[in-house]
């Protein structure tokens, strides 16, 4: 995991070095990062931040705001056409509760966000998590419970608002 940890630090120090108008290198780098060649309609404005990278899926006609962290190491699965507004956060792992046991382990569990989704500015995303096909995260809310198709959810934590018509 510490390697891992160390390459995915030493490519964002490369990718956070580019801007909007890079999104060819960007592209690059991002698929170096993940593993996986990333498709020509994926843009990611930087700076960015992951703790691995390696277990990320990026679907088509992505688009990722700046100032976004992916902590991947539970999973992260991201579907076509989502849309991850700036200072998002997807929080695959944590540690226990107990203090005893806090610093001797990682729980963690992956975040699904299935096609269409739309993830709201500063919305944090916790593990286990799976936001449902043409949802919308409002901004600055904190999702810890699945979110089914098709809703508007929003809040700390966060809470179905109303359903979106298709």
């Amino acid at each position: 995991m510490l390697a891992n940890v160390k390459r995915a630090m030493a490519i964002t120090v490369h990718l956070n070095r580019l801007t909007f108008d890079d999104a060819d290198e960007v592209r690059a780098l991002f698929s170096d990062l993940i593993g996986k060649q990333v498709d020509d309609s994926f843009l990611l404005i930087p700076p960015f931040y992951t703790t691995g990278g390696a277990d990320i899926t990026i679907g088509r006609n992505v688009f990722v705001n700046q100032n976004c962290t992916f902590y991947d190491l539970g999973g992260l699965d991201i579907a076509d056409d989502v849309m991850i507004g700036p200072n998002v956060s997807l929080i695959t792992s944590g540690h226990p509760l107990e203090p005893s046991r806090r610093r001797a382990f990682t729980i963690a569990k992956p975040i699904a966000i299935e096609r269409n989704v739309w993830i709201g500015a500063g919305a944090t995303i916790i593990g286990g998590v799976t936001v449902g096909e043409n949802s919308v995260v409002a901004a600055g809310s904190v999702v810890t419970k699945n979110v089914p198709p098709n809703s508007l959810v929003g809040g700390n934590p966060a809470k179905v608002i109303r359903s979106i018509a298709k």
